[in-house]
């Protein structure tokens, strides 16, 4: 019976980002409304703390947009990002990388959306359905109230590509 509890939750650990933590459950509405106002509120868990921070204190250089908030704001949307993020795998010591990372490159994205899995293809994030790889919600259906699952992904019909 034990056994029959434990292996789903270690399977959710082992498999790290996309099955355990924030990316089953709604964002915050705060940061819902800050950050989802213009892309989707990436689940939280998606990056570790020390990524999460330097993406707060880059906010005035967002990616070629002023995101700065009001200080309060701000803490308060770091903290909940710092709370929910993945764990570190990295050297803690270390000094901050000044570039600002993107859930789009990392390891954890790239394997998960590779060319060839699960239907996807690579021209898939160049069609007006899609445009970039960040825009989570064209294939992820439910990605605004923080669901990802498996039968929550539908991609576009007009790339030629599959539903899943």
């Amino acid at each position: 019976m034990r056994r029959a509890l434990l292996l789903p939750g270690l399977l959710a650990l082992a498999a790290g980002p996309g099955l355990a933590g924030d990316l089953v459950s709604p964002p915050s509405p705060e940061y819902r409304e800050e950050c989802g106002s213009c892309h989707v509120a990436y689940p939280p868990r998606l990056l570790d703390g020390a990524a999460w921070a330097r993406v707060m204190a880059g906010l005035a250089e967002h990616f070629g947009t002023d995101a700065s908030l009001e200080p309060a704001s701000r803490d308060r949307l770091a903290a909940y990002l710092a709370a929910r993020a993945a764990p570190s795998r990295g050297n803690e010591s270390a000094p901050p990388r000044p570039d600002t990372p993107r859930i789009t490159t990392s390891a954890w994205f790239l394997r998960k959306h590779r060319d060839g899995h699960d239907g996807l293809h690579a021209a898939l994030w160049r069609t007006p359905a899609v445009g970039s790889p960040a825009n989570c919600g064209a294939c992820h259906r439910a990605a605004a109230e923080g669901r990802y699952g498996e039968h929550e992904i539908q991609l576009p019909v007009s790339t030629g590509a599959s539903s899943r």
